[in-house]
């Protein structure tokens, strides 16, 4: 669920219950005196199976999104209240080690292996050592951070709420550089992170922005048009990027909330295909699909190389369905009731369904091995392995 930022204070409220009702999240307005309830669950016959592989608790969510981290066989994970964790995949989730940082956490976690970054409430960044939990450095940035940090080449890039990219030095918490760039008055309030590809940081932006900023020195380095805001208000004029931008074998794609999903060729910048479209979880791809959850928590599957429709599971509606992610044959997506829901690839209708808990899956789920990792808003990390069924 997203809300609304403002430069104006005193009119976020106003603001934020009408993104409510004019978005898609609309059918799960708190506010609504007759909330529609969730889809029911669509029966199927099961084509594969969906095993839980082993699970774990870093605490309560409390309002956040946190994102677990996966490297190799490792699973980073942590919590609200302070717990940051890591899991063994390849000895049936074993906690290697687990630390509590002291302070109440807003966003993580970002590894690369040698460090696990988490952010506090209060916008103070904490480094751990990833294969001991020993805290390396601190570093007080003084805004808001709710996306995990991204971690590369040395340098660590954390995404404020207010869309500045901040880098500080892998090694210190030094700070290397800023960036910032005009953004329109509205925007949604998300968790959406930063991918670093090839020395490059990438970014999608309120006013339908994708950007590719220098790891090193944080000057731009291109800017592509997603969307471009329509409407005669701010809030019909609300037109930020949905997710994390995606990488294909020579293809960039995002896609906006009220706006487009659009592809672009890495080269040279040339739009590949563009089409209408609105989500806020985001989406994945692979050398075939681009696959999204729109805003009425449908999943869709485009073409990758002309974004025409392949095909699209309408049965989820007002589920408040997580980004998808493809895992093989696979599509992959949590619930706002905690199921994780398995699509075919091809063709969309379901093969499999299981429970990581009777909470939210906000949090995008993450390959892992020859499966995928979800995080609960209660905060239990679970592990599924996946395969066909066998005759």
């Amino acid at each position: 669920m997203k809300r609304i930022m403002t430069t104006t204070p005193v009119l976020a409220p106003i603001l934020a219950l009408a993104l409510f009702l004019f978005s898609g999240c609309s059918s799960l307005n708190p506010f609504a005196s007759d909330t529609p309830k969730p889809a029911p669950l669509a029966g199927f016959k099961p084509e594969a199976d969906l095993r839980k592989a082993w699970s774990a608790s870093v605490g309560e969510a409390d309002g956040y999104v946190f994102q677990p981290a996966i490297v190799g066989e490792s699973v980073y994970a942590a919590g609200a209240k302070g717990r940051v964790a890591r899991f063994e995949g390849g000895q049936g989730g074993r906690a290697a080690w687990r630390v509590d940082v002291g302070t109440r956490l807003a966003a993580g976690v970002g590894s690369d292996g040698d460090l696990a970054v988490v952010v506090s409430e209060t916008g103070q960044v904490i480094a751990l050592d990833a294969q001991t939990g020993a805290e390396r450095w601190r570093a007080n940035l003084g805004v808001e951070v709710l996306a995990p940090p991204a971690i590369g080449s040395g340098v660590v890039v954390l995404r404020a709420s207010d869309h500045r990219l901040i880098a500080l030095e892998a090694s210190n918490g030094q700070r290397r550089w800023l960036y910032q760039r005009s953004t329109p008055p509205l925007g949604l309030r998300g968790h959406a992170g930063v991918l670093i590809e090839s020395n490059v940081v990438l970014a999608g932006l309120p006013g339908g922005k994708l950007v590719a900023v220098n790891l090193d020195n944080g000057g731009g380095v291109w800017e592509l048009n997603v969307a471009t805001p329509r409407g005669s208000t701010e809030l019909e004029r609300v037109t930020d990027v949905a997710g994390t931008p995606v990488i294909g074998r020579r293809e960039i794609c995002a896609v906006t909330y009220q706006g487009r999903a659009a592809c672009f060729d890495a080269t040279n910048g040339n739009a590949l295909w563009a089409r209408d479209f609105s989500s806020h979880s985001g989406m994945d791809r692979d050398s075939r699909f681009v696959v999204i959850t729109d805003e009425r928590d449908s999943i869709q599957a485009l073409d990758a190389y002309s974004g025409t429709t392949v095909w699209r599971q309408d049965d989820l509606a007002r589920r408040g369905v997580s980004r998808p992610l493809i895992v093989g044959d696979y599509v992959v997506a949590g619930d706002v009731e905690g199921y994780v829901h398995v699509l075919a690839r091809e063709n969309g209708h379901f093969v499999a369904r299981a429970r990581a808990d009777s909470s939210a899956i906000g949090a995008d789920p993450r390959l892992h091995g020859n499966g995928f990792v979800v995080q609960t808003r209660d905060g239990d990390v679970v592990a599924y392995e996946l395969q066909p069924l066998t005759p």
